[in-house]
């Protein structure tokens, strides 16, 4: 996400990294440990088993796309025997021989394929997978940033959280120690000091919530990158910034254009479509041509040497296969409209999907606005019940419900905080365009923090 007109998120390609980007990105070490969103993000790249498999099953396929070629390049062998042969013949000459002999062949055959229609068909269906397999790995990548982007800021969500709790509790306990205090004068009333335990109580629960909240996102957190969570930068104050442009519908146009996960099941359904071709043309004939030098000694008779050489046209033309060709096809087919059923499904659902994304985009930068505006406000009013109970024209009840209304205030202006930053990444991550330089451009929205 590089940064635009204010107010608004900038559009960019999906394969535009910027220069600086780039460099930042390429000096994080893998090994150091991770502090910020680039440190994390790495670490769980060079951990993930889910890009680790999308790599594998990309260059499996690619082997297949070379065994697939294969077929149609002239195939050359080499074959060879030696032996002790014994023979008796009687019946030809006046008197029976028999004896032992040693014999030896050895081959060389070169065959050229010229017509082999499920060959070619194959081969464009390997072509095919490839390019799912890439689009595969595409999207497991963007998958994996969004993922990180959301469980690092769920992890200052949740320490925000804990924060707020712990001021909360704290407020909360001196409110009960000066009710104490002033029953003890005469200046207060015991329904206040219930009051205050009550609400000191409730904070304390609050807190140890929060605090177990912090242990289990930190789980979330360890599970991408595999290696505990080290103190993690926070974010600095920044102006909130909605989609850019601010048109939906170019952002759904996008998307079924972009969205790796849509052009891996347009390229798996040219490979059905392909492999359609390979059953059909199961029952083509094919045409090859081949070559053979042949070396042999006493194959017939002892002593007897034979050398051949010759090249040959052939011809093969299936005439029954016990109705498997035709099931081939049949089932082929019926893999191509099931295919064509889950692009369907998966074109509303990346639509919808948008859609929500680019509306919860555009309603985080009010959302933000209001709740920074709504956090000053419960923070002075707060203040001014605080010295009006000190005045005695306020109740403690009066207090104890201002600081609620200040804790919960805190509360949505840190929720709103973060989830401006992760509506960002993940319209572009809806859109198919997220890469590695959103990553800097969120982090560049962090403080910059020491390292522990």
């Amino acid at each position: 996400m590089v940064p635009a007109a204010p107010g608004r998120m900038k559009l960019t390609g999906r394969r535009v990294v910027g220069s600086a980007a780039l460099a930042l990105m390429l000096a994080a070490p893998l090994h150091a440990q991770a502090e910020d969103l680039v440190g994390v993000y790495h670490q769980a790249m060079a951990s993930s088993p889910v890009i680790a498999q999308s790599r594998a099953l990309l260059q499996a396929d690619q082997a297949g796309h070379s065994i697939a070629r294969g077929q149609l390049l002239p195939h050359l062998s080499a074959g060879a025997s030696a032996g002790v042969n014994h023979t008796t013949v009687s019946g030809v000459l006046p008197q029976k021989i028999s004896g032992s002999f040693y014999s030896d062949s050895y081959s060389v055959t070169l065959t050229q394929p010229l017509l082999d229609g499920s060959a070619y068909a194959a081969l464009h269906a390997a072509d095919s997978r490839i390019r799912g397999d890439q689009a595969a790995l595409a999207y497991v990548r963007q998958a994996l940033i969004l993922n990180v982007t959301e469980a690092y800021f769920g992890v200052l969500r949740r320490i925000a959280d804990a924060r707020v709790a712990r001021d909360q509790e704290r407020l909360l306990d001196s409110l009960y120690r000066e009710a104490q205090a002033r029953l003890k004068i005469g200046a207060g009333d015991i329904v206040a000091v219930a009051e205050a335990r009550a609400r000191l109580d409730a904070a304390r629960s609050v807190l140890t919530r929060a605090d177990d909240a912090v242990s289990v996102a930190n789980r979330q957190l360890e599970r991408l990158t595999h290696a505990p969570v080290p103190p993690l930068c926070d974010v600095r104050p920044f102006a909130p910034r909605g989609p850019d442009p601010d048109r939906m519908h170019q952002w759904v146009a996008m998307a079924l254009r972009d969205q790796p996960l849509l052009r891996q099941a347009r390229a798996q359904l040219r490979a059905d479509r392909d492999q359609v071709d390979v059953r059909r043309r199961a029952a083509w004939p094919t045409i090859s041509i081949s070559g053979i030098a042949q070396h042999g000694y006493g194959v017939l008779l002892p002593d007897m040497t034979m050398n051949t050489a010759g090249a040959s046209l052939n011809l093969a033309v299936p005439i029954f296969a016990g109705g498997a060709i035709d099931a081939g096809v049949r089932q082929a087919h019926a893999q191509v409209r099931a295919q064509q059923a889950h692009i369907a499904d998966l074109d509303d659902g990346i639509r919808l999907d948008t859609q929500t994304a680019f509306l919860a985009l555009r309603d985080s930068v009010p959302q933000l606005t209001e709740a920074r505006a709504a956090r000053r406000s419960a923070a002075l009013s707060l203040k001014a019940t605080r010295k009006g109970y000190d005045l005695g024209v306020r109740s403690i009840l009066d207090v104890l419900t201002a600081a609620s209304d200040a804790a919960q205030a805190q509360r949505d202006y840190e929720r709103a905080l973060y989830d401006q930053i992760i509506a960002r990444v993940r319209l572009k991550a809806a859109s198919g365009i997220l890469a590695p330089a959103d990553v800097v451009a969120v982090n560049d929205l962090l403080r910059r923090c020491a390292a522990p």
